[in-house]
């Protein structure tokens, strides 16, 4: 078994008297690509931000590569090494593709301009984004958008990228072009966590699905497992929705 590169151990998230996360446990080892699935407020999105520190955590532990990244580990460095792909892409309206992928790797690993924009042109090619180099984000589309953002995290040499519903503020037809970027990724041993409504990409791309109700890890195994044999009723009426089209 490969090693362990982030183990969540009983984490707990509070909003006041609310608790969106009630006790969540599951490790990710590297190059495994990990869907999680579940309703809207079920507590994916919160979970994924907690594993970035974008969120903190009421209770329990993250653990990267057995440091805990609360109380062990410089917050900057570390998000360098687990990068986050945004639903609403969180790109800098003032800069091009180009300057998006550059300002991570200069302001936070300290590249110098010629190595960051060697990178930068590097993944933005791998994405397809390479006739778009110069343009805004105002000038791009939706799908196009988020394959900047994509590159951006990759130049920044992740060890491991979240993905928060990276499709879901796209139109349908943009949602292919990002999904396939995605996959090569999977399919090239990136290590991934990605919350998503995609249930193609869940079953066809994922090795585990962890599917999440009212903030807790309600099942979790192989897509073959999850949707070819749910065991919980919850997991079964979920999956019906989709199984079914």
């Amino acid at each position: 078994m490969s090693e362990n590169i982030i183990e969540i151990k009983h984490l707990k998230k509070d909003f006041g008297n609310n608790t969106v996360l009630k006790d969540i446990n599951f490790s990710i080892s590297k190059g495994e690509t990990i869907s999680v699935i579940g309703s809207s407020g079920s507590g994916k999105s919160t979970m994924l931000r907690c594993v970035n520190l974008l969120e903190t955590p009421t209770g329990g532990e993250i653990l990267f590569h057995g440091q805990n990244i609360q109380t062990e580990l410089d917050i900057s460095k570390y998000r360098a090494k687990v990068g986050m792909v945004f639903q609403s892409f969180n790109l800098f309206d003032n800069l091009n593709a180009l300057g998006n992928c550059m300002i991570g790797q200069t302001s936070v690993l300290g590249r110098d301009k010629k190595t960051a924009e060697k990178k930068a042109m590097e993944y933005l090619e791998k994405v397809g984004m390479t006739p778009y180099i110069n343009a805004k984000p105002r000038q791009l589309s939706g799908g196009q958008k988020q394959r900047v953002a994509i590159a951006r995290t990759l130049a920044m040499d992740p060890e491991v990228i979240l993905f928060d519903e990276p499709t879901s503020a796209l139109d349908p037809e943009m949602v292919g072009e990002v999904l396939s970027v995605m996959k090569r990724l999977s399919e090239s041993g990136m290590t991934m966590i990605v919350v998503t409504h995609e249930m193609a990409f869940a079953r066809d791309v994922s090795d585990r699905v962890i599917f999440m109700s009212d903030g807790l890890i309600c099942e979790q195994g192989t897509p073959e497992e999850v949707f070819g044999s749910p065991k919980r009723e919850e997991t079964k009426s979920f999956l019906s929705r989709f199984l079914n089209q």
